[in-house]
């Protein structure tokens, strides 16, 4: 006798692409905890969002796209996304009786008997015939590795960790990483701190015009044939550049957003280039970035040499059982949703061996 729980469908995170694969399961007629379980680590709804700084307000938030069947409306754009964002999926996930267990961490995804997989948590071991796996990125964010980064008698913290401005007032800070995020804390940062230097590896991109459809499609297709091919994905927005908006002409015109290449070395008082110049500082922001969070999958033997997984739309190619949606080019709001409706599409085909639309 074992003790597992058998289902037909695991989803592993239930942030947007989570949320959205679930509905789409629901729909097509699987049930909550008889025939599919969602698994959230998290304490609560909302995601990754529930832990951005409370500065970060939902008029802030670039490209929230609605879950599917349920609009997020007349939210205010001064309160807190996280505030915002937590109480809609809370809403979301009573409204279609998704059922999510939490806290539950995901440790491990192993072969099981009878060509079923065994998911391995803190709450037992679950047997199922399919897997989502949407577990996104904030739980890895990316610190990269500097010379005397260890003597630095400073703070460094990466976005992962960011309090708001409150925690750098008088302070001296080197913002490292060229995304969003790494802008969005210069701007919020410079009216406070007592300095602030901003550093990355690349000449910043920045965006003129909208952001069209046809834009984003080239971006999400770039970041697909590097999953194709087996190659970790990059964001979707390191493929766009940054949107120039009032605000960044503004912060660039008074020096907040003046770009200086990166460092070469971290000394106990700030960083140092190759050239001679030293930088004193007080604190070292890491504004660079996530990696998928997709270390529990490592018994399946997934990833390529290239260090991804190659997927082909949200399917695994090297196991049609498991799918990941957000990762790659699903990794916006809008993107996941699509991928979740694809995914159980896949999986219903997979179960059935007859096509069901989703």
């Amino acid at each position: 006798m074992n003790n597992f729980r058998e289902v037909e469908v695991v989803v592993i995170g239930a942030g947007q692409a989570g949320l959205s694969s679930a509905y789409h399961l629901r729909r097509t007629g699987f049930e909550p905890e008889g025939d599919f379980v969602v698994l959230d680590h998290s304490p609560a709804p909302g995601g990754a969002w529930q832990f951005r700084w409370p500065s970060l307000t939902y008029g802030k938030v670039h490209g929230m796209h609605a879950l599917p069947g349920m609009e997020l409306t007349d939210a205010d754009p001064e309160r807190p996304s996280a505030e915002v964002i937590a109480e809609y999926f809370t809403a979301y996930e009573r409204s279609f009786d998704l059922r999510v267990r939490r806290p539950v961490d995901v440790r491990a995804v192993r072969e099981g008997d009878d060509g079923r997989l065994l998911v391995e948590t803190s709450d037992g071991t679950w047997s199922t015939r399919a897997l989502i796996n949407a577990t996104g990125t904030w739980d890895r964010p990316f610190w990269p590795r500097y010379p005397g980064q260890e003597t630095f008698r400073g703070r460094q913290l990466h976005t992962a960790q960011y309090p708001g401005h409150e925690a750098f007032a008088g302070l001296r800070v080197v913002v490292v990483g060229g995304g969003a995020s790494g802008t969005q804390h210069l701007m919020e940062l410079a009216p406070y701190a007592a300095a602030t230097t901003w550093v990355t590896r690349r000449e910043p991109v920045f965006r003129e015009g909208p952001f069209s459809e046809d834009v984003g499609r080239e971006a999400v297709a770039l970041v697909e044939e590097r999953v194709r091919q087996g190659l970790p994905p990059k964001s979707v927005v390191s493929v766009t550049g940054l949107p120039l908006n009032d605000a960044v002409r503004q912060a660039i015109t008074d020096g907040v957003l003046d770009r200086q290449p990166m460092f070469d070395r971290i000394t106990p008082e700030g960083v140092e280039w190759n050239d001679g110049r030293h930088l004193e500082a007080d604190v070292i922001l890491w504004a660079t970035g996530f990696r998928a969070a997709i270390d529990h999958l490592a018994p399946l033997k997934l990833r390529e040499p290239g260090g991804g997984i190659r997927v082909e739309g949200t399917r695994a190619v090297a196991d049609p059982r498991v799918h990941l949606v957000g990762y790659g080019p699903s990794a916006s709001t809008i993107g996941a949703n699509r991928a979740g409706r694809a995914a159980v599409r896949d999986i219903r085909r997979l179960l059935t061996t007859e096509p069901v639309a989703a």
